[in-house]
């Protein structure tokens, strides 16, 4: 059995094109989640960057900081944990299944 390692390295830059261009496109897919009743909506990008953050007018309570900031950060973990889930089974698709883990290809997951 013949080992061709130039094979192997085009293969593996091929497959890291794939990936920076679906990282790109990633950028344009959002997600929205919602934490206290949708009292708190946050949505983020595949890239898992915070694209918008609203805040219903009842809960900004100035005696009540401290629930709104737990709402806040609850939302956002939320939304990072599913946008974390999108990027992977986007790139899942894109690798038919198989995440390489290799040293040098960030994969940003």
């Amino acid at each position: 059995m013949n080992f061709d390692l130039q094979t192997v390295m085009q293969k593996v830059q091929e497959m890291q094109a794939k990936m920076e261009t679906l990282q790109k496109e990633l950028a344009d897919k959002q997600i929205t989640t919602e934490v206290g009743g949708g009292m708190v909506t946050v949505t983020v990008n595949g890239n898992q960057e915070i694209v918008k953050l609203s805040i219903e007018k009842d809960m900004v309570n100035p005696d009540d900081v401290e629930m709104l900031e737990d709402l806040i950060v609850a939302g956002v973990n939320k939304a990072m944990a599913e946008a974390k889930k999108m990027a992977k089974e986007e790139m899942g698709k894109a690798t038919g299944g198989m995440l390489p883990d290799i040293p040098g290809l960030n994969l940003g997951l």
